[in-house]
């Protein structure tokens, strides 16, 4: 017999496979025969991120997740076209941007909405396991709002009418709470809390449309049989997995290193954020005048507050004027970049010297922002081949890659710290062991608990559930946490650096984690909200110690 941890692998694999074969058809219907698949898959696995999506009541977490990394709208349209860089931003459309997802999203008409996919095939698995939960629970919604004889329900009505108002007083909205309340099997008191969660400033309202939107559309495919569709672009399904992306931005950078004569000198390539390497070089320095934190982690807690968008400024002014160049995308990977040129910095008053060195010694610093599953190997990887220009040819003068990510946490709480040894990539036999230059000693003592062992590379953190990881746990594995690149970095820079040879192969390489959540935990998961200020103090320790051992060497 079957264990859980073995029904639920089997439903990923049956996922992963699905989705392959839906996205090489270029159409399907997410609640007709041909997404029957992916749903029951979905409902097999029960994934922590979706609560309580195999239940009859509407799971609110999960949908606040899901609808803040989907586009604003989403759930009015029948039609969901995803689609390459096509060529939009030329158009008079205005790109949708979802909060906690930055990727373009154009509303063509009142039915359709077209979502750009330029980050490979983990934003595809991403946007269609988003999508199905979504198309679940509104069925949910229709389940509830369908009486015998297909009647319409008293609530369903009400709602109706609440909608069709353009502002409503509390007691109408309080009244739509209880009517919806009852429409998603949730107590006043939870749909208080999730209209909260999504309101905007031009949509106060936004919950009270969002249920009637889904439960619209799930009632007319129920009704009329008339199927909300997701199709792929033509031009999606040609290029993806060629590297486009990547190869535009990889050649970019390495133009201006070269343009900024940085390209023969030695490169640490950190990926990371775009605030964590300026701050501890620049913060205390520029805002000498102005700040009167007493310790490091009060100011970049200070300046982690949204309040703080003008200190931000000032800090990013003054590093422009003493050594960093920042280069944001423009070839449609998201991925943005610092370089920091130590030759022209003042490390007076920091724990960082290059004394002794020539400036042509002196590190350049190649900050790049988080990549996105697969996209990791994409970037890497272009950036790590020679670069070939005006009949020379540039080989990467790479002395070591440092990885800090966001991960799953399987032992211990938000913001304690995961050291790996090695990056299990689930789902395949593909297994990459590797020295870290990291090692838990290198952590302790600052407060937050350390967990060193391998971590498991998912394609999807939307797709874990609580029986595989407690075997991950469990088992010999010996795994700490789960994350979506680690795999994807480590086998470009063995490609680079052991097969073909195109950087150094003593490259020194060090992974951290922090936790942004734990999957194992209810209440704990990703669906629970952000880390806010958890997540400064392990940012900015791994960042220090990054710098310390880019320095030291």
């Amino acid at each position: 017999m079957k264990s859980r941890a073995q029904e639920s692998t089997n439903a990923i694999e049956r996922m992963y496979v699905t989705m392959r074969h839906l996205f090489t058809r270029g159409f399907y219907k997410p609640m007709g025969v041909s997404g029957e698949a992916l749903r029951e898959s979905l409902l097999v696995l029960r994934p922590e991120i979706y609560g309580s999506i195999a239940e009859s009541k509407t799971e609110l977490n999960g949908l606040i997740y899901v609808l803040d990394r989907l586009p604003e709208g989403i759930e009015q349209c029948k039609y969901i076209n995803l689609i390459a860089d096509e060529g939009y931003r030329k158009s008079h459309f205005k790109p949708i941007i979802p909060p906690k997802r930055r990727r373009n999203c154009y509303r063509i008409d009142e039915q359709q909405m077209n979502i750009e996919i330029t980050r490979g095939r983990s934003d595809i698995y991403d946007v269609l396991t988003h999508l199905t939960f979504l198309f679940v629970e509104s069925h949910k919604i229709a389940n509830r709002t369908l009486l015998e004889d297909n009647k319409i329900s008293h609530d369903w009505e009400k709602l109706e009418a609440a909608v069709a108002k353009n502002k409503l007083t509390l007691a109408e909205r309080e009244a739509s709470f209880i009517h919806i309340g009852n429409l998603l099997g949730r107590t006043f008191e939870e749909v208080l809390e999730a209209h909260k969660a999504l309101a905007t400033s031009t949509l106060p309202d936004r919950f009270i449309h969002i249920v009637y939107w889904l439960g619209k559309l799930a009632l007319n495919e129920r009704l009329n049989d008339d199927k909300r569709t997701i199709t792929f672009s033509t031009v999606l399904r040609e290029r993806l997995g060629h590297h486009l992306h990547g190869e535009i931005w990889a050649e970019h950078l390495k133009h201006i290193l070269l343009k900024n004569g940085l390209l023969h000198r030695p490169l640490h390539i950190i990926s990371a954020n775009m605030h964590s390497v300026m701050n501890t070089f620049f913060a205390r320095k520029a805002l000498a005048n102005e700040v009167t934190a007493e310790t490091d982690i009060e100011l970049y807690e200070l300046l982690s507050m949204h309040e703080s968008e003008g200190l931000r400024k000032k800090i990013k002014e003054y590093a422009h004027e003493h050594g960093m160049i920042s280069v944001d995308d423009t070839s449609g990977t998201n991925i943005d970049v610092q370089l920091f040129d130590t030759a022209k910095m003042d490390f007076s008053g920091t724990p960082y010297s290059l004394e002794g060195l020539e400036d042509e010694q002196k590190p350049v610093l190649f900050v790049m922002d988080y990549a996105f599953g697969e996209q990791a190997y994409e970037t890497i990887d272009e950036l790590l081949k020679p670069y070939h220009k005006g009949g020379e040819t540039y080989f990467m003068n790479v002395f070591s890659l440092s990885i800090m990510g966001k991960a799953g946490i399987l032992e211990g709480d938000k913001g304690d710290l995961m050291i790996p040894t090695a990056h299990i990539f689930e789902g395949t036999a593909d297994n990459y062991p590797f020295h870290n230059e990291f090692a838990k000693a290198d952590f302790e003592g600052n407060g937050l608990k350390v967990f060193e062992g391998s971590m498991i590379t998912v394609l999807g953190t939307s797709l874990q559930n609580k029986d595989i990881l407690k075997f991950f746990l469990h088992s010999t594995w010996n795994a700490v946490g789960l994350e979506m690149e680690g795999a994807h970095y480590q086998k470009a820079i063995q490609s680079a650096s052991k097969i073909r040879k195109s950087i150094r192969e003593d490259v020194k390489v060090r992974y951290a984690y922090y936790a942004s959540d734990n999957p194992l935990e209810t209440g704990s998961t990703l669906a629970s909200g952000g880390l806010g200020t958890t997540g400064v103090k392990p940012t900015y320790l791994i960042t220090k110690k990054i710098l310390e051992q880019v320095f030291e060497k």
